[in-house]
């Protein structure tokens, strides 16, 4: 007897049988067909989600784009300009800026562009300046937030020089701050 005639033999036993193993196996064909659509479209919602969070990573998403929080600081994280003078003159204007900016002025102020004191590649701004003393700590967080990536390399303060009992007067503070140059290309 050969195997057809084995299955005509069981289906014409039980005819709803057939039926059902039929109805089964279409049931098992669609649940494997949508199985694989619903991998296709979570792998394509995984492959967009990696693409947006490059595109963060790399800078390219435009501030305030849908789905992106702006809690970061935007800008390069090195000091540019076409020349290491003009890199140095922006790292003084906004050292002088953060300093002006809680109401401090500035006594003196140097820019070391070539040095002992500065490494390869980086700029270092030495100001003297007066400051009232609740505002030093704005001061330095004006200095270091933001971009470029700026760092204190030296902070000195010395006590208003007045009479015992006399409230007010200014702070000196001596404060060091350098940046990394890069070139614009």
């Amino acid at each position: 007897m050969s195997t057809w005639k084995l299955i005509e033999g069981y289906i014409s036993r039980i005819p709803h049988g057939a039926a059902l193993g039929y109805a089964a196996l279409v049931l098992i064909f669609v649940t494997m067909t949508v199985t694989s659509i619903m991998d296709v479209f979570d792998r394509r919602e995984a492959l967009a989600e990696a693409a947006e969070t490059l595109s963060r990573l790399e800078g390219r998403l435009p501030k305030g784009a849908p789905g992106e929080e702006t809690t970061g600081a935007t800008g390069s994280p090195l000091l540019e300009g076409p020349t290491v003078t003009v890199a140095g003159a922006t790292l003084l204007q906004r050292v002088a800026g953060a300093i002006t900016k809680v109401g401090g002025n500035i006594v003196s102020s140097q820019v070391d562009l070539v040095g002992p004191q500065s490494k390869d590649g980086f700029i270092t701004v030495t100001a003297n300046c007066e400051v009232a003393q609740p505002s030093l700590q704005q001061l330095l967080y004006n200095v270091e937030a933001g971009m470029p990536f700026l760092f204190i390399d030296q902070l000195v303060v010395q006590a208003p020089a007045i009479g015992p009992g006399v409230a007010g007067g200014k702070m000196r503070v001596l404060i060091s701050v350098s940046g990394q140059w890069q070139a614009t290309k």
